[in-house]
């Protein structure tokens, strides 16, 4: 079953949301669309977006949020899941302030149609990859039950007295595994970069010849032998994920 891509489209003028529209469902593929004509309506309903068009100019004269308001607003939303935004805009000089709320792109009206087509894809192509990243569970068993855990919550991996010890986002847990079947298992997005540690490239945060930096502020040792296998294992983890 194809993902659905839920989008909205916030704009105060009827014209420019239904254009937009029209746009979105020129490039195919399953999408949920929503129309909001304010900050407040938007806010109000309280759904959660995959990409969000939303005009800057929304609503200045008045006295919600405009669109740059409700930008700050939904980045500050920590515990709402972030959409990927998308400013549409009649002028070029709110660029800055777009990268300021990380907007992934802003498009100039009016909206060119292989301007958006591009920009469409990329967010797009982007929502679908996070949604496969997410499907990806590691399945173990823990407690006398079966338990499976995303492949991304996962930082890495330590063997240690015949158990392997999962650093994840939220603590850690112990359980019963040998390592060697974990990395035949993990290969692609795991690397065993020295024979203790197991570690998820998803999470690496830099390196250098003797050591690797988790995004977790860990560093762990890189075995010199591993030095040249991880390195060419991790460029082709971050070409695989650019695609």
């Amino acid at each position: 079953m194809a993902e659905t891509i839920k989008i909205a489209v916030c704009a105060d003028e009827k014209n420019i949301r239904s254009y937009l529209v029209s746009l979105i469902k020129k490039q195919g593929g399953e999408c949920g669309i929503t129309e909001y004509a304010s900050a407040d309506a938007y806010l109000s309903d309280g759904k959660e977006h995959d990409i969000i068009f939303l005009d800057i100019e929304m609503g200045g004269s008045g006295a919600g949020l405009d669109g740059m308001g409700l930008a700050r607003h939904i980045r500050g939303m920590e515990a709402q899941k972030q959409p990927i935004i998308i400013f549409v805009t009649g002028y070029e000089k709110y660029v800055y302030d777009a990268f300021d709320v990380g907007a992934f792109q802003y498009l100039v009206k009016p909206v060119d149609e292989q301007k958006f087509a591009e920009v469409f894809g990329r967010a797009a192509g982007q929502v679908l990859s996070e949604a496969e990243q997410r499907k990806k569970k590691l399945v173990i068993q823990y407690g006398g039950e079966g338990k499976a855990i995303p492949l991304n919550d996962i930082y890495y991996m330590e063997s240690r007295n015949h158990n392997i010890i999962l650093y994840l986002k939220d603590g850690s847990m112990e359980y019963y595994a040998k390592i060697g079947d974990l990395e035949e298992e993990l290969a692609g997005q795991f690397y065993r970069i020295h024979r203790g540690y197991l570690i998820n490239l998803f999470h690496v945060e830099g390196y250098d010849k003797t050591e690797v930096r988790m995004a977790n502020g860990d560093k762990l040792l890189l075995s010199r032998y591993k030095y040249d296998g991880f390195v060419q294992a991790y460029m082709d983890y971050i070409s695989e994920e650019s695609l």
